[in-house]
C-alpha cells in the first residue's frame, strides 16, 4: 500500500464532499445565505424550498457527482497500485464516507453544510450503479406523488437497503449489504425534524411543476 497517496486522496474526498454547492448558489446568484431560510439546512432539499425546482435541480445534481467524483478516487488508488483489488470496496466506502462527511461539515463554509443525502446518493451509485438506478425510480415517484423531498430521500434509502436482500442486487460482499441497514438508519435518524413536520402536516412541498 502507497499510504502517501492513500492519504492524499482521502484529504481529497473530504475536499471534494466540502463544496458548498447549496451555499455558492444562493450567495451567488441571489444574494443570500440558503442556511439562513426554510429548514437552515444547505443542501438540496432545502435549495428546492427556497430557491426552486431550477436551482434545487442544479445542486441536487453537482452533489451527486460530488460523491460519486470522491468515491471514484478509490479506483485511482487502485490504478496508481496503492491498494489492492481485494480492499477496493473498504475504500470507496471510506472516500464515500469522507464525501458526506465533508457535506455536513464543509470546511470552505464554516462546517455548516446539508443533510449529505444526495452525496450518499452519489456515493452509492459509483458502488451499486444497478441498485441505485432502482432507488432513483423510486426517490422520484414518491416524489412526484407527495411533493416531500424529505420523505422521498428516506423511502430512496430503505429501498436501497432491502433491494440488497433480492437475488439480483445481492452484493458480493456483505459488508455493503451491512451498511445499506446503517445508511437507512441514519437517514431515518437525520430527517427526524422532517418526520415530526411530517406527522404535524407542516413540512413544505417543493415545487416541481411551478415558476421557480
Amino acid at each position: 500500500m502507497n499510504i502517501a497517496i492513500v492519504l492524499g486522496l482521502l484529504v481529497a474526498a473530504y475536499l471534494i464532499g466540502s463544496i458548498p454547492t447549496a451555499l455558492w448558489v444562493g450567495k451567488w446568484f441571489f444574494g443570500l445565505d440558503i442556511r439562513e431560510h426554510g429548514s437552515g439546512n444547505s443542501g438540496a432539499t432545502n435549495t428546492f424550498r427556497v430557491l426552486g425546482k431550477r436551482p434545487g435541480s442544479v445542486v441536487m445534481a453537482i452533489d451527486v457527482f460530488k460523491g460519486w467524483a470522491a468515491t471514484s478516487l478509490a479506483t485511482v488508488m487502485l490504478n496508481q497500485g496503492a491498494i489492492q483489488a481485494g480492499h477496493l470496496l473498504y475504500f470507496q466506502l471510506a472516500c464515500g464516507v469522507l464525501a458526506v462527511v465533508g457535506h455536513i461539515y464543509p470546511i470552505y463554509a464554516g462546517f455548516r453544510g446539508g443533510k449529505g443525502v444526495a452525496t450518499v446518493l452519489g456515493m452509492m451509485l459509483a458502488i451499486a450503479p444497478a441498485t441505485v438506478g432502482v432507488c432513483i425510480l423510486v426517490f422520484l415517484a414518491v416524489l412526484l406523488l407527495s411533493r416531500y423531498v424529505s420523505l422521498s430521500s428516506m423511502a430512496a434509502g430503505v429501498a436501497f437497503a432491502f433491494l440488497q436482500l433480492l437475488p439480483p442486487f445481492r452484493p458480493d460482499n456483505s459488508l455493503l449489504l451491512v451498511f445499506g441497514f446503517v445508511l437507512a438508519g441514519l437517514l431515518i435518524y437525520t430527517h427526524r425534524a422532517n418526520i415530526g413536520r411530517l406527522r404535524a402536516g407542516t413540512e413544505s412541498r417543493v415545487p416541481l411543476f411551478g415558476r421557480k
